[in-house]
Order: C-alpha cells, then sequence, then structure tokens
C-alpha cells in the first residue's frame, strides 16, 4: 500500500511537471523555478559549455529530444533557467534550450558578434590594433572594468581589449574583475 501511495505522488509530481513546462511553452516564458530546486546563483548568469559535444534538449531531462548538438568546447551561454540539475541556456543566436549542468563550466568566454573586429592594445579607440577578429571567434573574457566600453579578453594566446558592443558574453553595466 506505501508503495502504492510513493508512485502516485511520483506520478503526480511528474504530471505537474509536465503541465508547467507544456503551460511555459505556450507562453513563451520559462517555467518558474522552485526555491528548493535551483543552485541560488543568480539568473540570468553567464557560462560556457564544458565539452565539445553538447546536447540542448527540448525540455529538463534525458527523455526530452534533442534539439540541437553544439560541437564548440568554451562556447558561451546564458543560463535563463534552473529545474534541478538541469539548466535553461540561451546561445548568442537567441537559441534556448536544456543541458545538464555538468556540461557547464563557470569560466567567463565570449563571441564575437557582427562584422570583423580590432583587437586593440588598449582600452582605447586609437590604441594600435593587435588582431583582427572575425565573427563567431570564442575567447576568454579576463575582465570588464568598471565603467569603461571596453573589455579585456584573450583569444589564441592574444590579449587585447574589445568593445563591449562587439560580443555576446557580458551584461551592459557588469564589471568582472
Amino acid at each position: 500500500m506505501k508503495v502504492a501511495i510513493y508512485l502516485m505522488g511520483k506520478i503526480f509530481r511528474r504530471l505537474c511537471l509536465a503541465i508547467a513546462l507544456s503551460l511555459a511553452a505556450v507562453a513563451g516564458t520559462a517555467a518558474p523555478t522552485m526555491a528548493a530546486e535551483t543552485s541560488g546563483l543568480p539568473l540570468p548568469r553567464f557560462v560556457s559549455l564544458r565539452s565539445d559535444e553538447v546536447n540542448l534538449r527540448s525540455g529538463p531531462g534525458k527523455q526530452y529530444p534533442v534539439d540541437w548538438i553544439y560541437t564548440r568546447r568554451e562556447l558561451p551561454v546564458e543560463v535563463i533557467a534552473e529545474f534541478q540539475d538541469w539548466r535553461k541556456v540561451r546561445d548568442w543566436q537567441g537559441a534556448e534550450g536544456w543541458l545538464h549542468l555538468s556540461m557547464l563550466s563557470a569560466r567567463r568566454m565570449m563571441v564575437v558578434t557582427g562584422g570583423r573586429r580590432r583587437l586593440r592594445s588598449e582600452p582605447d579607440e586609437k590604441a594600435a590594433s593587435v588582431a583582427e577578429l572575425e565573427p563567431n571567434v570564442v575567447g576568454k573574457l579576463l575582465g570588464c572594468p568598471r565603467d569603461k566600453a571596453y573589455c579585456h579578453v584573450e583569444i589564441d594566446s592574444l590579449q587585447g581589449w574589445l568593445k563591449r558592443d562587439e560580443f555576446w558574453g557580458v551584461y551592459p553595466g557588469e564589471y568582472i574583475e
């Protein structure tokens, strides 16, 4: 009898989760997270992919289909929701889905957006160019000084400065030391 009640409770919780996720999908918003089921870290936040092959799923669990396979280690993604060991993420192109937290790293990365960008030797428009960067180049975010238009980045062992609006991976006004 206790086993039957336990199983019915487990089925009920899963049914409630499925309904909540379905309603969230229809509404176009993330499913609300319960405090006991989250990491306690701020949302949204930037992280990066830990592996060269990461499955982006349509829901928070292995039972959900794979919508996309990322094949780029250290690609930055934005965590926008959490459910148990799963994180709903958004990439720089706007694609959203769920990843298992074991596939994520706290390392801050960035991806060059728009056209070609100049990596500068100093955080100044007039500073010498260290390299010219193609769109979609991924690099490490080293720091973003408070009240500065530039962030310090590293790409293929080259360090330099990029304007905040020339890449994706940092919030407006966010500073990183």
